[in-house]
């Protein structure tokens, strides 16, 4: 009986609740009138969510009798929210996004497109919400599938064993270049994007499309934005600060940066002691005019202004291992002084000839001053420690005393100029793009650089009958060649029973004067969504990338009369890559279906390469050997787990394997990035029922770099770095917000739309990095590796205003 009494009410409270829910449903489209698949339809306040399919359109099932608010957002898209009264009955409801242009510190539910090309979109909106040194996107970056840094206090990554030139960065379609006298992390500054005057941001970790230039790893495509009404921001913290303004009146909008960074507090939880003195500005602007309804110009400029100086007083560092612990102590004197000073600058003039027809051309120029100084001497005593860690106190523990003494007055001025058509043409279900451009290249360079070691008393290397420098370096060199390069593109969508197929094909081709070479370039990529699965899309990339030399690549050192010489090598050819990529992803919910969606990508990859120029890398600066005398390989496996753990905060894990090897005329030796593991987290939550209290946490590791002896290749042994390991986590605590009180009571508070206060704890664990080796050497000639360690743990305090 009792049984049959739970069977009834189960069955009436059952019929109760369905009874009183009704269904809201419709689509979700652009203002191009295209669906939008994978946007987030959610019940605010709840856990109630559903996700658009292919062709837009959602349904969601929600209580009757209550106003409801239902948000819809995508990554990329402006978060829309409705506020519906008293529902009774079922009702439809269209929903028309468009794209985003709002500041970084919004709450946003954001969603996933499904991935049907190789290029991923990346939040971008989570940069200033992420814990790092900088606060770049880079940063952000390195947390993704593929992508490794062994060095915060850069802005470089290493994409699939790919070194840093190896990838491409555009802004706006114009290709971005930095200088090429920086040589360590703390002489980078800013770098060139601004996290500020983001839109959108794309990347491609390899098998990209035909539209993107001659490199063989990477692509970044950053959009910068323009406003539709007056914005601004202010922050400021121990690292820096940065101010923009943007505007829209009428036909013309701007928005503008400026950026000042600073590296004191940093630099003061390394080794060495020193007088950090340096100054990292930039200011950039993005202008546009609308000339018509149909046509626009625009204007993007940067200007970037760089002052290092740096003056060495003690630097004392142990290590080694439990039974061999050493002390490396050295007392300096000299100073450093280096300016990098570049200008980049394009002018865009684009239009819509009729629906079908867009066309452009654009002019653009890159100029750069750089120049580094730096006569540097330093006295050290290397000695072995007992396993208490204190010296031990007779001459035995001595291993190496002696002096060096470092010298340097190298300068660098480039110009870039290059003219661009562009354009693309929509017909059915294609879509055609095509591009030409002519560039012009001047570089002048001279560089004087030599060092001198002297061990107890004799100068190394010690022949017994001449005083040697131990190494030296002479260039004067100039280069004026110009490079012709186009690409024709076609992305084809086709729908079919099985599902939806799209295919983007196409080639690049380009001649370059100086060496007379010409290079042909094929890709393309396959997508497939199957029919019913919308939650699931498989593709398959691939093509021939090459990475076409510029000026560091093919300087060759050649030995003169005992002193080593740059001579421009003209017969150097472009290092060739085929890259081959099948990958995927899955959105899946977890256990309870109300949750956001999950996703979960994964690519297989391998990328078969030939006339490889062997380089070596110490700290940033990579130094080419000049020459195509080896081959390689780079296979490995990425997998990346993204959802929101947390409504509105996107988080993600990846992981990477990997092997990359060359063949240096016949011996075989891992590239200078070769990590066969890479894992990152990015994680974001806030205190429940209180989401104005905000953590960030950033965490990596990565398998230690293959390291070789200065001034020889890797093929004359090598030995690995230690793993690289870093936790960063940050808090925010807004204090004021557009829906506070206070701000209707109060005319200062009125004046802003949110003020964040921060505090960023970067290494929370105090863990040693290993950037580089410094080499020592005693009278027998004989090398210790002595470690050159990064920052340790640094706090940091912020302040973020928007108006």
């Amino acid at each position: 009986m009792i049984k049959k009494i739970i069977l009834l009410l189960t069955i009436f409270i059952t019929s109760f609740t369905y009874a009183q829910q009704v269904k809201i449903a419709g689509k979700v489209l652009n203002y191009q009138k295209q669906p939008l698949e994978n946007v987030s339809v959610s019940q605010l306040y709840s856990r109630n969510g559903v996700m658009t399919n292919a062709r837009g359109e959602y349904l969601i099932l929600v209580s009757s009798g209550d106003s409801v608010r239902l948000v819809f957002s995508l990554l990329g898209y402006n978060q829309h929210q409705y506020i519906l009264p008293r529902l009774e009955k079922n009702i439809e409801l269209d929903v028309i996004l468009e794209e985003d242009n709002r500041e970084l510190n919004v709450v946003t539910v954001e969603g996933q497109r499904t991935v049907t090309t190789v290029i991923e979109r990346i939040d971008y909106l989570a940069t200033k919400r992420a814990s790092s040194p900088w606060g770049s996107l880079e940063s952000l970056l390195v947390t993704m599938g593929g992508v490794s840094t062994n060095n915060e206090l850069s802005s470089q990554y290493s994409v699939r064993g790919g070194n840093f030139d190896e990838n491409i960065v555009y802004v706006n379609g114009l290709e971005i270049y930095r200088p090429l006298l920086v040589r360590s992390a703390q002489q980078e500054g800013l770098s060139f994007i601004n996290p500020n005057m983001i839109k959108s941001v794309g990347f491609s970790a390899g098998g990209y499309s035909a539209e993107y230039g001659d490199k063989m790893s990477s692509v970044l495509d950053i959009t910068y934005r323009k406003p539709e009404k007056s914005e601004g921001s202010a922050s400021t913290s121990f690292l820096g600060g940065d101010v923009h303004v943007g505007n829209s009146s009428g036909r013309f909008s701007q928005i503008t940066g400026i950026r000042y960074k600073t590296i004191r507090s940093l630099m003061n939880t390394t080794d060495t002691k020193a007088e950090f003195d340096p100054s990292f500005f930039d200011i950039q602007s993005f202008m546009a005019y609308n000339l018509s309804s149909k046509w626009e110009v625009n204007f993007l400029g940067n200007y970037s202004h760089n002052l290092y100086k740096y003056t060495p007083r003690t630097r004392n560092t142990s290590f080694g291992t439990l039974n061999m612990l050493r002390n490396f102590t050295v007392y300096f004197d000299g100073q450093e002084k280096d300016k990098f000073l570049t200008y980049q600058a394009a002018l865009t003039l684009k239009g819509r000839v009729n629906n079908n027809l867009n066309i452009g051309i654009t002019g653009s120029t890159f100029a750069s001053d750089e120049q580094e100084r730096y006569d540097i001497e330093g006295r050290y005593l290397l000695k072995e420690f007992d396993e208490s860690g204190i010296g031990v106190t007779d001459d035995s523990s001595v291993l190496g005393i002696g002096t060096y003494m470092e010298h340097a007055r190298n300068k660098v001025e480039s110009e870039v100029y290059t003219f661009t058509h562009f354009g693309d043409f929509k017909v059915d279900s294609h879509l055609l793009k095509w591009g030409l451009t002519y560039q012009r290249e001047i570089i002048k360079d001279k560089i004087k650089e030599w060092e001198m070691r002297d061990s107890a008393g004799y100068s190394l290397p010690n022949t017994g009958i001449d005083v040697n420098m131990y190494s030296n370096l002479k260039s004067d060199n100039h280069i004026n060649s110009s490079r012709f390069s186009g690409f024709l593109q076609d992305t084809y969508r086709l729908k079919t029973e099985k599902g939806l197929f799209i295919l983007n094909a196409g080639f690049r081709a380009a001649y370059w004067t100086f060496n007379e070479e010409f290079i042909f370039s094929p890709r393309g990529a396959l997508a497939f969504v199957p029919e019913g699965m919308d939650n699931l899309s498989v593709r398959l990339a691939g093509g021939i990338y090459y990475q076409a030399p510029f000026y560091k690549e093919f300087q060759r050192i050649v030995n003169v009369g005992g002193n080593n010489i740059i001579e421009l090598n003209k017969d150097i050819k472009s290092q060739k890559s085929i890259h081959i990529i099948l990958g995927g992803d899955y959105y899946f919910r977890g256990k309870d279906q109300g949750t956001s969606p999950f996703k979960l990508s994964g690519e297989l990859y391998y990328k078969n390469m030939s006339d490889l120029i062997p380089y070596t890398v110490n700290n940033v600066k990579i130094r080419y050997s000049g020459e195509n005398s080896a081959k390689g390989y780079v296979m490995g496996l990425n997998l990346k787990l993204y959802g929101e753990f947390i409504p509105g905060a996107d988080s993600w894990i990846s992981f990477g394997l990997m092997k990359a090897q060359q063949d240096i005329e016949g011996i075989k030796v891992p590239l200078p990035t070769d990590q066969r593991y890479n894992f990152a987290l990015f994680f974001q939550d806030y205190f429940p029922g209180y989401e104005r209290l905000r953590m960030s946490l950033r965490g990596l590791l990565s398998h230690g770099l293959p390291v070789s002896a200065p001034y020889k290749g890797y093929e004359n042994g090598y030995f690995r770095t230690p793993a690289y390991k870093r936790v960063d986590i940050g808090f925010s605590w807004q204090i004021l917000g557009e829906d506070f009180a206070i701000r209707n009571k109060n005319s200062f508070c009125k004046a802003f739309k949110n003020i964040w206060l921060g505090l960023d704890v970067f290494n929370i664990f105090d863990m040693q990095n290993t950037n580089t080796y410094y080499w020592v050497s005693d009278v027998y000639n004989q090398q210790y590796a002595v470690p050159n360690y990064l920052t340790g743990r640094q706090l940091n305090v912020k302040l973020m205003a928007e108006f």
